[in-house]
Parts: structure tokens; sequence; C-alpha cells
């Protein structure tokens, strides 16, 4: 029962990770709106018509600090990724194939270096409002400063699941060890008072 949880979490985790990914509503104006994959513009007046188009490769990203923001960003969203699946076998397998243990799953460390990577790449994105790229779209922008841009909801989720990944890590570590007690063992022999480690049950 408590494996499922934690593989629906996992996967619900890495599902809007990935779709705040794609959004391109990070940042908007009026008539245009990126993200850090996708960006859409829209004539004056058309309503939703919008045409979007997708940065294809790390390349063709105008900036250097989004570069290294999308790397980031979707090394993080594929160790959440990658954790859902480790979530969900660990779920469905035999009791008897791997031991249950009470923590965040079989490998608390993806989630926590997912968490890590995303964190990171959030607070790097917003030095790209800095580029020609977004000064272009959002006037005198800078360097955690979107000008007439204001926040997306895209970028909104992100940050929601980066506290989100961090929590469900912080609330599945597993419990300090408990300190072992000594049990005391008397021999027949009045003389002589063994002491020995609690085993575990």
């Amino acid at each position: 029962m408590v494996g499922s949880v934690w593989a629906a979490l996992g996967l619900s985790l890495a599902c809007t990770s990935a779709l705040s990914l794609l959004s391109p509503a990070w940042f908007h104006v009026s008539t245009f709106s990126f993200g850090v994959f996708t960006y859409c513009s829209r004539a004056p007046g058309a309503g939703w018509n919008q045409s979007c188009a997708t940065f294809q490769a790390l390349y063709q990203i105008p900036d250097a600090a989004w570069k290294v923001s999308a790397a980031l960003l979707l090394g993080g969203w594929l160790l959440l990724a990658f954790n859902a699946v480790l979530l969900l076998a660990w779920a469905l397998a035999p009791k008897g194939l791997c031991p249950r243990r009470r923590s965040s799953g079989p490998v608390p460390g993806v989630q926590a270096a997912a968490a890590a990577s995303t964190i990171a790449g959030l607070l790097v994105f917003p030095v790209s409002l800095a580029s020609p790229f977004a000064q272009e779209v959002c006037g005198p922008s800078s360097i955690y400063s979107a000008g007439q841009c204001q926040l997306g909801w895209g970028y909104v989720t992100a940050i929601l699941n980066a506290v989100l990944a961090s929590l469900l890590l912080m609330i599945g570590r597993p419990r300090a060890a408990q300190a072992q007690g000594t049990a005391v063992l008397f021999s027949s022999d009045r003389e002589r008072i063994i002491l020995m480690p609690e085993m575990s049950k």
C-alpha cells in the first residue's frame, strides 16, 4: 500500500514536471509567451489562435544561462522520471523480491538529485531575462527583472514541483537510526555480568 502511494506520487510529480517544462507560459506579454523549450506568438486581436515553436536542440536556445537552466531542468526531470519508474517497479515487485523499507522508495538519492537539479535550474533561468531574446519580448528586462513580462503558470508549476519533490524527500527520509540498547544478562555465577547489544527484531 505504501509503495503504491509513493509510486503514484512519483508518477504525478514526473508528469506535472514534464507539463511545466513543455509549457510556453513561463513569462508572457499579451502577444508572446516563452518557456524553457517552447515559445508562442499571436497577432493582436487573434484570440486564442497562436503559433508555437520549440527549441529542437540546445544550441538553438538563445542564451548561455538559458542553456544551463534548460540542461539542469531537463536533467532534473529525467531523474524524476527514473525515480518514478523505480518506485513503480518497487511497488509492483513481489514482496520477497525486494525488501520493503520505510523510506521514500528504493533509491531516495535519485529524488534528492532531481530536486537539487530542478531548484538549480529554476534559480538560473531568470538570469536569461537579460538575453536579447527576452529583452525583445519583455522590453527593458534584466537579471531577475521581467520588464513588461508577467510570470506565467508554467514557472509557478515548476516551482511547486520542486517544493513537492523536496517535501516528499523529507517526509520519506528514513528515521534516524535508533540507538541500540544494551541488554544486561546475569549469569548463574553471581560474580559476572554480561553486557550484550540488543538484537533487532
